[in-house]
């Protein structure tokens, strides 16, 4: 079970990477073309969700990588099914069903490496 919530933890922090440093570094105009909901937010606000999901997907690998205080781990984890969470509702709103489903996909294998890092297979 540990390598397996090693596994999720690296699809999820590749996932997260990608999308923060995209959501982060483009220009808000750019990220409408694929992302609409962006519309509906301020471009601050954009990037701050960016930067979020590139921090907690650092979060998912660095601390327990390093030995260095891996409770973070688990936290990251939990910020992401938070921000998972605020997505699904956003995308329900403006009434994106397949957002949703991904949205969910992606906060219940987070709240999989919150159970199990905060749980039996902690650091």
């Amino acid at each position: 079970m540990n390598v397996f919530l090693w596994i999720v933890q690296a699809v999820l922090a590749a996932m997260f990477a990608m999308a923060g440093v995209m959501k982060s570094t483009q220009p808000k105009a750019k990220l409408a073309e694929k992302l609409p909901w962006v519309s509906e937010f301020s471009p601050a606000t954009v990037r701050f969700i960016g930067i979020v999901e590139l921090a907690a997907a650092l979060g998912l690998i660095l601390p327990a990588a390093t030995g260095i205080a891996p409770v973070l781990t688990p936290l990251a984890a939990t910020g992401l099914a938070v921000v998972m969470l605020l997505a699904a509702i956003t995308h329900a709103r403006r009434k994106e069903p397949s957002a949703i489903a991904f949205n969910t996909v992606l906060l219940v294998l987070a709240a999989l490496v919150v159970w199990g890092r905060f749980g039996p297979y902690s650091f």
